[in-house]
């Protein structure tokens, strides 16, 4: 199967510029596709100083989408929006005051990347990040996911001496001009052994034990992946399948997030051929609002609101009776189909998805929830993270009026713990339940559930303008007819 390859450098123009970011792409531009990927062949995809975190998404989303291994080369910079602290990949025109409107979001990459299957998705990082980025690096590392397998390095701020060199991506690419790509890990250690001087002051991201070995002195966070034992929690480090990538950052968790960051959104692997059609996850004209890993689902009116999204919406939120919804309570799950003890319960919820099995798997997710419900209660992240879960089944099993309920349920929830308008759960909760509403084929039921929705979208409208009005719109239509 062939593999896809993101090639993305990415730093502002002008004085903000802390890395010459573009300067790596000849020279990965000289190693073969199929070298790049690790695959026979490969699909390359090049991005150099973009401009419109919009368009950076659609790109990365067509990657996410596409079947078999997915290898990520970003070489940029890392900056805190004012707003909500939430680290961001500045673009040609980001500023510190523009950070909000003119990065690419973190959480994006990862919402984007959280639905792959485990072992098909690679990211190898050069990054620089400013005074306030590096800062927050040290408290809340960065996550691509549970099934991302993550290498490379942040380095500090470079100083008055200009604009620094992305030396790790650069050496990486020298080492594959061999015609040669050794596994990961390898590839990594050979990397950084090149570099070992100017990486003494990075946070390495890999597996510990190569971290470890080129961990310099003075602050322990210092050469230890974010997230390690010396730089913070959130570091388990369990390897992928074998024919996989690597480690996998944040993998092991119990309930199968990393940590208890923003958004530990649901966690199911999903079959490439879910993926393919207009029904899977992730699609290269997917459309979200401008928030989580969204684009403004006002921009989808056109497309009588069949916004794109690639996380859709799933079954009750938690804490919420089934039958007060007029929703159908999921049959029992068998008792060989539930997760052994100590078992990942992603895997077997994963099986049954790909079996067709729909019931079974949100019977699975139901009882998850129902426990976390009664042991953390309903706005607990772990009953939240299961109220998303069947939110993705919801989805697979092509109930959108289901899932549509439930991710409004899951963002009245976190509104009503108190979490803000603006937070990205509570965002990314909105977007996918307008992303579902709009592929509602049951007119009545549309009908039904867009009083509610646009009632929601008044309270959380997203970064970008046309969400609400999206909504209205649509609402008056259907009711024309």
């Amino acid at each position: 199967m062939p593999g896809t390859v993101l090639l993305l450098a990415a730093a502002p123009l002008g004085r903000g510029r802390l890395v010459d970011a573009a300067s790596v792409l000849p020279v990965l531009a000289a190693v073969a596709p199929a070298v790049l990927s690790g695959t026979d062949t490969a699909n390359v995809v090049e991005l150099a100083d973009p401009v419109d975190p919009q368009g950076v998404l659609t790109r990365l989303r067509a990657a996410a989408a596409a079947p078999g291994p997915l290898t990520v080369y970003l070489t940029g910079q890392l900056h805190l929006d004012r707003r909500q602290r939430l680290p961001h990949l500045a673009l040609a025109r980001t500023t510190p005051a523009t950070v909000r409107y003119t990065a690419l979001p973190w959480h994006w990459i990862r919402e984007e990347l959280r639905l792959r299957p485990p072992g098909q998705t690679a990211l190898l990082l050069d990054l620089h990040a400013d005074p306030e980025a590096w800062r927050h690096l040290h408290e809340q590392p960065l996550d691509a996911g549970r099934t991302a397998a993550v290498y490379g390095r942040v380095a500090p701020p470079p100083g008055r001496r200009g604009p620094a060199e992305p030396t790790y991506m650069k050496t990486v690419a020298t080492l594959l001009r061999s015609g040669h790509r050794p596994p990961l890990d390898e590839l990594h250690h050979q990397a950084l052994a090149r570099i070992a001087e100017e990486t003494a002051v990075n946070v390495l991201l890999g597996p510990p034990q190569v971290a470890a070995a080129y961990a310099g002195p003075g602050d322990p966070g210092f050469g230890a992946p974010p997230g390690a034992a010396a730089a913070g929690p959130g570091w388990t480090g369990p390897a992928v399948p074998s024919g996989g990538f690597g480690t996998v950052v944040g993998a092991g968790h119990p309930g199968g997030y990393a940590g208890t960051g923003a958004i530990p959104g649901p966690r199911v692997d999903v079959p490439d051929e879910s993926r393919a059609g207009g029904s899977g996850p992730v699609s290269a004209d997917a459309v979200r609002p401008d928030s989580g890993a969204a684009a403004d689902a006002g921009d989808a009116a056109g497309d009588a609101g069949a916004a794109e999204s690639a996380e859709p919406g799933a079954g009750e939120g938690p804490g919420v009776d089934a039958r007060a919804e007029g929703a159908v309570a999921p049959p029992p799950a068998p008792a060989d189909a539930l997760p052994k003890a100590g078992g990942d319960p992603h895997a077997a919820i994963s099986d049954a998805v790909r079996d067709g099995r729909h019931e079974e798997a949100d019977a699975i997710a139901a009882r998850l929830q129902e426990a976390a419900v009664g042991e953390h209660g309903p706005a607990s992240e772990d009953a939240l993270h299961w109220a998303e879960v069947r939110a993705d089944l919801a989805m697979f099993a092509g109930d959108a009026g289901r899932s549509c309920r439930g991710w409004m349920t899951v963002a009245e929830t976190r509104l009503a713990a108190g979490q803000a308008p603006d937070a990205p759960a509570v965002e990314a909760a909105v977007d996918r339940a307008h992303h579902q509403w709009g592929r509602i084929g049951d007119t009545a039921r549309a009908r039904e559930l867009g009083p509610a929705l646009a009632e929601l979208r008044s309270r959380v409208p997203g970064r970008r303008q046309g969400a609400l009005e999206d909504v209205r719109r649509q609402l008056r239509e259907l009711q024309r007819t």
